[in-house]
């Protein structure tokens, strides 16, 4: 049982030195950290003030010189002078900004509804020649045809008043 008791003491002092050993180095660890975070604060860029003081004394930073204001008097006026001046309206021709054809827009947009009735026109023509064909009311398909024609024409010659 001596001989036990001794390997417990053993032990016993062996588990404590260990623990002395971790505890050292946790202390060496927590000061390298403390010593690593005020370097770390020395590392931080100090603030540039540019427009105004601060009132803390215990700011650190760097306090640039304000830069002196213009003169606005002499903006102010050099802007009134420039009004002052005439306004030049003469010079622009309101006729060389005015198009050439101010309708152009809606011959564009009329022109396919144009040709469709042109079209239909031609199939009205050609439908009333064959009614009147058939209800024999001109002999000869060559005068059925003249007449045809001379009723596009008409329409051509009303449709010209307009343009």
């Amino acid at each position: 049982m001596a001989n036990n008791d001794t390997n417990n003491l053993g032990k016993l002092t062996e588990e404590s030195l260990k623990r002395k050993e971790r505890l050292q180095k946790l202390r060496e660890q927590a000061l390298s950290k403390q010593s690593g975070a005020t370097e770390s604060a020395e590392k931080l860029p100090k603030p540039v003030f540019r427009s105004y003081r601060p009132q803390n004394e215990n700011t650190t930073g760097e306090i640039l010189a304000q830069e002196p204001t213009g003169n606005i008097e002499s903006a102010v006026q050099s802007q009134l002078s420039l009004l002052e001046q005439p306004m030049v309206i003469d010079e622009i021709d309101i006729t060389n900004l005015a198009p050439r054809k101010p309708d152009w827009d809606l011959k564009r947009d009329v022109s396919k509804k144009l040709e469709r009735l042109e079209r239909r026109t031609q199939k009205a023509i050609a439908e009333l020649i064959r009614e009147r064909l058939k209800m024999n009311q001109f002999e000869d398909i060559s005068q059925a045809v003249n007449v045809g024609t001379a009723q596009v024409q008409n329409g051509k010659n009303t449709d010209d008043d307009y343009e």
